[in-house]
């Protein structure tokens, strides 16, 4: 089931988020990952349009809009590969018309996993966090 994100939701998001981020981001310093926590908690989800999936009583995915743009989308790694991201981006499709999202360019298991959900490539630029390069995508091509 998807639903609307409430605040009783935010230490399992944010856990979801940092075990997400650090296995699909092996590329960056999980210390990165973990200097960016209090960020998430005061700014980025409290800002959002966020929706969770939740499974047996148990949330286990998320993705948050800002406006257009998916600003995150993560799956509990131990839920990966079962169909959530799938879910949650057709939830997502129903919330927009117009969809884009970043993804890190060495992150080529999501670029793959976003090209087969109906994005493409936009444009390539640098993460002004990280300095790697990203990609924009976006529906609406």
């Amino acid at each position: 089931m998807i639903r609307a994100y409430q605040s009783g939701d935010t230490e399992t998001v944010l856990a979801i988020w940092l075990a997400a981020s650090i296995k699909a981001h092996d590329f960056v310093a999980p210390s990165f990952w973990h200097s960016q926590v209090d960020k998430m908690r005061t700014q980025y989800l409290p800002n959002a349009e966020t929706y969770v999936f939740q499974q047996e009583g148990e949330v286990v995915g998320f993705y948050s809009l800002d406006d257009k743009h998916i600003a995150a989308i993560f799956v509990e790694p131990n839920s990966q590969g079962l169909g959530v991201g799938k879910q949650l981006i057709a939830h997502a499709k129903q919330q927009r018309s117009v969809l884009t999202l970043s993804v890190y360019k060495q992150n080529t298991a999501s670029y793959q996993f976003y090209l087969s959900q109906g994005f493409s490539l936009v444009k390539e630029q640098i993460d002004p966090h990280t300095g790697l390069p990203e990609y924009t995508m976006s529906t609406g091509i």
